[in-house]
């Protein structure tokens, strides 16, 4: 019964680890090709240079693409926390019976295409007498409302991990009013919950292409738009650029991930 038991193990994590491989070929041949001087009609390249990531890093238009991308992920992530937050603090705390109906609204935003989305919002911006089509202010609204689902998930989750009702009391008895509460109390019990949601959210939003291509397009180059319009150059630059912008991305995930079991062991 134990031999079964291991050749099962053994076939369930080949089967794993060959899906895996299968998977990171792509990743791999394309982080190669990043890194070599030529390669043609060779087998493997025909010598190995670093002046691919040097001209990317270099690139000033790069640089501008990818702090314009910092730039509306953090606004509407600084939005996010400031609007999220204290509502999923009202529902929970106030109103624990809404918590249902929310779980079904902030699916809303995954239920309309992007392109149907987009297409909407220019029809209903483009005579607006305030100019937002174009702009990164269009793309912070719609940036949040893709990231409310995950923010949502993340926080809530957060707040049935904690005794919210027995925190508030405590500090109630002890003379704080309920804003103080929130923001000395519950907040930072929400702190690795917030943060996992933080960097989720934002791997997500840094790879959108759709928003910003349709709405601002080369008049607002964020990072996504300029790996686009420079799909014509090189392809070892071209790669190089997706191998970076993967990493960054990679890096992230596995930080909202790190975060996330933390949470999980914070529960049990």
């Amino acid at each position: 019964m134990h031999r079964n038991s291991n050749v099962s193990v053994y076939y369930h994590k080949t089967v794993v680890y060959g899906i895996v491989g299968i998977m990171l070929i792509p990743i791999v041949a394309t982080l190669v090709y990043s890194l070599s001087s030529s390669w043609g009609a060779t087998i493997l390249p025909d010598g190995f240079t670093l002046n691919w990531y040097v001209q990317l890093l270099t690139d000033s238009r790069f640089l501008a693409a990818f702090g314009r991308s910092l730039l509306v992920c953090f606004a509407a992530l600084a939005l996010s926390v400031v609007l999220i937050l204290p509502a999923i603090f009202v529902v929970f705390y106030y109103f624990p019976k809404l918590d249902k109906l929310m779980n079904v609204l902030i699916l809303l935003p995954f239920a309309v295409p992007p392109v149907v989305s987009s297409v909407g919002l220019l029809q209903i911006y483009a005579d607006s007498a305030i100019p937002l089509v174009g702009t990164p202010w269009i793309l912070v609204g719609t940036y949040f409302t893709i990231a409310l689902p995950f923010m949502y998930r993340a926080i809530s989750n957060s707040f049935e991990a904690i005794n919210l009702n027995d925190l508030m009391d405590a500090a109630h008895l002890l003379g704080a009013s309920t804003t103080k509460a929130f923001l000395l109390i519950i907040v930072p019990n929400l702190k690795k919950g917030l943060l996992a949601s933080l960097f989720l959210s934002f791997s997500f939003l840094l790879g959108e292409f759709v928003f910003a291509n349709i709405l601002v397009g080369t008049r607002y180059e964020t990072l996504q738009i300029y790996l686009y319009n420079m799909r014509q150059t090189s392809g070892h630059f071209t790669s190089a650029l997706v191998i970076t912008y993967f990493f960054f991305i990679f890096l992230l995930t596995w930080l909202a991930s790190r975060f996330s079991s933390n949470q999980q062991k914070g529960k049990s």
